[in-house]
């Protein structure tokens, strides 16, 4: 159980502020601050603290939290979402990594991996590295094989004797060509 004894803060709410309180508890996209703004609505209502933390499940700690930024900012304070959200070390170097990536761009994560450790002396594992390199607006490309056994005297011939007489068909009204691109499946061409 716990205890709400000590908490001795005092607010005076306007009538418009109570209707604010309850509109906001009730229509406000965020959990987190229609909770908010229903701890202050019962305050509002002169519910004895002990009665809010119970109702709403929170601690004394909270509830003094909440009523401070209350009387700070009104409802603006209560509004703001100030989740944790630390930044990697990475950043701190992001502009001379940006610039050394766009000039030689790396193959494979491990490879910018051990390069960021190189530059930075920062050790990170591929998913970090990964995500850091996604937050650059890099992505990750898979490379297609170029057909090993091409015959360029046999493509040349397949234009001049078979694709440019079709193509002038088509021009002239004589010939229809479709189209069709092949699909892919696995990362293959089938």
């Amino acid at each position: 159980m716990v205890n709400f004894q000590g908490i001795m803060i005092r607010i005076d709410f306007s009538q418009e502020e109570i209707e604010l309180l309850d509109w906001e508890r009730k229509h406000h996209p965020h959990p987190h601050v229609r909770r908010k703004m229903e701890v202050l609505y019962f305050k509002a209502m002169g519910l004895p603290h002990g009665q809010i933390g119970r109702l709403c499940q929170i601690a004394r700690a909270t509830l003094a939290r909440y009523l401070r930024q209350y009387q700070e900012g009104g409802v603006g304070e209560l509004r703001k979402l100030r989740f944790h959200q630390p930044e990697s070390a990475m950043m701190e170097y992001r502009h001379e990594l940006e610039k050394s990536f766009a000039e030689n761009p790396p193959a494979t994560v491990n490879e910018a991996r051990e390069r960021i450790e190189r530059e930075t002396r920062l050790k990170r594992s591929p998913t970090a590295v990964n995500r850091f390199l996604k937050n650059l607006g890099m992505e990750r490309r898979k490379v297609a094989s170029v057909p090993a056994k091409a015959d360029p005297g046999q493509q040349e011939a397949f234009v001049e004797q078979k694709l440019v007489p079709r193509l002038a068909e088509m021009e002239s009204g004589k010939r229809e060509i479709f189209l069709s691109m092949p699909r892919i499946s696995c990362g293959r061409l089938s």
